[in-house]
């Protein structure tokens, strides 16, 4: 083939050397507009396992990199005067002239062309696409192809909002990754900062929008940006200088990030390659690992014998998978960023857990590999803080709400069960809840209880009134006496979202015959099938004040340990709070002001009716996944704080179900930032759940800081005993069982041990 590469950064070149490796007669030219010694970075970071897989594609690549790089195996984190380091991470740098050096060389031992200060404008590209058999556009994260053919490629360009500048220095970072945290007049600022060789650093300053602004940075020369950032980080540079290799640009060389992603990768005989297609950020140091990884999967998918088309096409779809799961980590560590001011009054331990799993791509069991000591250590705080002496993982340290005392975080969440008859319970409902609070999780809440048979979604929903409080008071009894599991009553009303069927005839859909009267805060059907329901008005608000009040008051009598208010998921108190449902002109619609008038009133006549030793808490949805004309969770934050004022011992933190027109972007823990937010922007306790299935999961969200509870549904309807079983596979033989299956828990811990051993 007769390939032309536009671009001559690391990815265009690992692609030419990758080519010509599987065939030698390709005909390739790489094209770059700057010198060949040229280069506006300073170090390149790659980790110990992306130089193994690239030994795979070509050793010889891997053994030059190898003799030029800087290594460290530390990460040290330093806030004010405080510092923490944990090992075990495994990452190299070199720097970015000595590695395009080493590809440069390595291409022309293979007979790549390189055409350097080649101004490559659209009509040169139009000129190469004519010209040869396939055009990479490696063009990177400004790409001149990517805007040309625009139309078929169809970019997303997101500007991130911190700003950062790009430095080295001659001070000596080489003992550890080092990320410090600088509390100044103006605010926070930060710095990122490797060794790449025997004497240079790389020293990324970042900081928020705010900071930015504050120091007047984008109005500076570089100097004078250089001149500010050199006394703000003195005494961690001992004299010694910063440099920038910037000075093409006029002005400050500040920027911000810009999150591209691309519809499509090709056109044609047009491939977008690295930064021109997806870019990954800074903070994860996976740009260059990224692009040169998806030049050898290129390769390799042009080199299988496939017609083009097919090849690129294959290409894609396998690779775009690829890439989605670095950026999809990369976009979480930006934000993590973004938001660091939440996080930095944090104890440092946590603080540095926090950062070491920000992308998500690390968890709990990965650090215990990297630095089991420093692991142990982290486990012993976050039991202390819980008032245990325990060095048990978190997910096992006990927890207090009021007077409630839970055994450990791990929480049955609320799941519709559907089996009811006539608003009562059933041995259905003893038997499920009986068996998940023997399985070993400190709460078990049940699912939605009715506040009256009008309230309910289906026919097969329980209630909680005077007339269940035997059936209920069955099962508290029988959990408190039988197991270390709390109990919760989840109440609610479902407002326009009941009279439906249940989920296996038709989720959603109205019953087919005996529908009762709906009512919600506006007239708006719940799907177009729906029935419209009544506008409340204050009588039936009265009403319904009054029936959560009774409910909660059964709930008592019934022996629940804890009670939460429903107002998430679109059901009858979140129709008030989100502006999706609540079109109201009066005293109760309009701002949110208005708009939790009702929920805070139910509230307050609730708590007023519970026991004030006993802990209530509720659940809300922190984005409606509408956009701007929906609950944001910004504005969710404003909701947790009202609830919080008026008495709220924590917040569920969930998401959706508002609106069928909602789409949601779903992933491992997609709830937990929501619940990570209003923890630790308004300190109150959270609960969290959604796409939680691991206990590894469970470990990290809690040991972060970003919940206080975790929920996990799916995986108790799979196995009641997934507390038991999660101890087992971690190897945690301190978990009680229940006493007649003492012999279960020797076996399991047994073949546990052993499985272990011959591994």
């Amino acid at each position: 083939m007769k390939i032309a590469v536009l671009g001559g950064g690391p990815s265009g070149l690992y692609f030419a050397i990758s080519m010509k490796l599987r065939d030698s007669g390709h005909d390739i030219t790489v094209y770059e507009r700057n010198r060949h010694d040229d280069t506006f970075g300073w170090g390149v970071v790659f980790s110990d396992e992306t130089l193994e897989n690239f030994k795979g594609n070509d050793p010889v690549v891997v053994q030059s990199i190898r003799d030029n790089f800087a290594y460290w195996d530390d990460v040290k984190v330093v806030r004010g005067e405080e510092s923490m380091t944990s090992g075990g991470h495994g990452f190299c740098g070199i720097g970015r002239m000595r590695l395009l050096v080493l590809l440069q060389q390595r291409a022309r031992e293979l007979g790549v062309k390189l055409e350097f200060e080649a101004e490559i404008d659209d009509a040169a590209i139009e000129r190469l696409r004519a010209e040869n058999d396939l055009v990479i556009a490696a063009d990177g994260l400004n790409s001149r192809t990517r805007k040309l053919y625009e139309e078929h490629f169809q970019p997303s360009i997101d500007m991130r909002r911190n700003h950062f500048v790009w430095l080295g220095t001659k001070q000596k970072f080489d003992d550890a990754f080092t990320f410090i945290f600088e509390k100044t007049d103006k605010g926070w600022i930060w710095a990122h900062a490797y060794q790449f060789d025997d004497d240079t650093a790389t020293f990324i300053v970042e900081c928020g929008p705010e900071v930015f602004e504050a120091y007047g940075f984008g109005q500076m020369s570089q100097q004078e940006s250089i001149d500010t950032c050199e006394k703000i980080f003195a005494r961690h540079l001992d004299g010694h200088s910063l440099m920038t290799n910037a000075n093409h640009i006029r002005g400050s060389a500040w920027i911000q990030f810009p999150r591209v992603v691309c519809e499509n990768w090709h056109f044609d005989n047009v491939v977008l390659l690295g930064d021109a297609s997806a870019t990954a950020h800074f903070s994860i140091g996976s740009g260059s690992k990224l692009g040169m990884e998806s030049a050898a999967a290129l390769a390799d998918e042009l080199s299988s014998g496939k017609p083009l088309a097919k090849a690129l096409d294959d290409y894609e779809a396998e690779r775009k998978l690829q890439v989605l799961r670095v950026t999809s980590a990369a976009r979480n560590s930006t934000e993590w960023f973004e938001e660091v001011e939440r996080y930095l009054e944090l104890d440092l331990m946590q603080f540095n857990y926090s950062l070491l799993t920000r992308s998500q791509r690390i968890g709990h069991e990965n650090l215990r590999l990297r630095d089991p000591e420093w692991l142990a250590t982290a486990e012993a705080w976050f039991q202390k803080q819980a008032g245990s002496q325990s060095t048990r993982r978190p997910m096992f340290a006990p927890f207090k709400l009021r007077d409630m005392e839970l055994v450990n975080r791990v929480v049955v969440s609320p799941m519709a069960q559907y089996k009811a008859k006539d608003s009562m319970p059933t041995d259905w409902h003893f038997v499920h809840y009986a068996e998940r609070a023997k399985g070993g999780a400190g709460l078990v809440f049940t699912e939605m209880l009715c506040v009256s048979p009008e309230g309910r979604i289906t026919p097969g929903c329980p209630c909680i009134t005077d007339e269940q409080v035997p059936a209920w008071a069955r099962l508290t009894d029988f959990v408190h006496a039988e197991t270390d599991a709390k109990i919760c009553a989840q109440i609610g009303h479902a407002g326009r979202k009941g009279s439906t069927r249940v989920a296996w005839e038709g989720m959603d859909m109205p019953l087919v015959d005996g529908n009762w009267p709906l009512i919600s805060a506006s007239p708006i059907p719940y799907t177009p099938e729906s029935q419209t329901p009544k506008a409340m008005d204050r009588a039936d608000m009265d009403m319904v004040r009054d029936q959560f009040v009774a409910s909660v008051k059964a709930a008592d009598r019934a022996g629940f340990d804890m009670v939460e208010m429903h107002a998430a998921h679109g059901y009858l108190l979140a129709s008030f709070i989100s502006p999706v449902t609540n079109r109201r002109e009066d005293e109760y619609g309009g701002s949110l002001e208005n708009r939790m008038r009702f929920p805070l009133e139910v509230f307050a006549a609730m708590r007023a009716a519970w026991p004030a030793e006993k802990p209530m808490t509720v659940r809300i949805s922190a984005h409606d996944w509408v956009g701007e004309a929906g609950v944001e969770p910004d504005e969710a934050l404003k909701i947790a704080q009202a609830f919080k004022q008026a008495g709220a011992d924590a917040i569920n933190v969930s998401s959706g179900q508002t609106t069928k027109d909602e789409q949601p972007v779903y992933g491992r823990m997609f709830q937990v930032p929501f619940s990570d937010k209003v923890r630790n922007d308004i300190h109150l306790p959270t609960m969290v759940a959604g796409n939680i299935y691991e206990a590894d999961h469970v470990n990290s969200i809690l040991m972060a800081g970003r919940a206080d509870l975790v929920l996990l549904a799916r995986p108790h309807l799979a196995d009641p005993y997934w507390t038991l079983h999660a101890a087992v596979e971690l190897g945690d033989t301190e978990q009680a069982w229940p006493a007649p299956y003492e012999g279960g828990r020797r076996q399991a811990n047994t073949l546990a041990e052993r499985a272990k051993a011959m591994s």
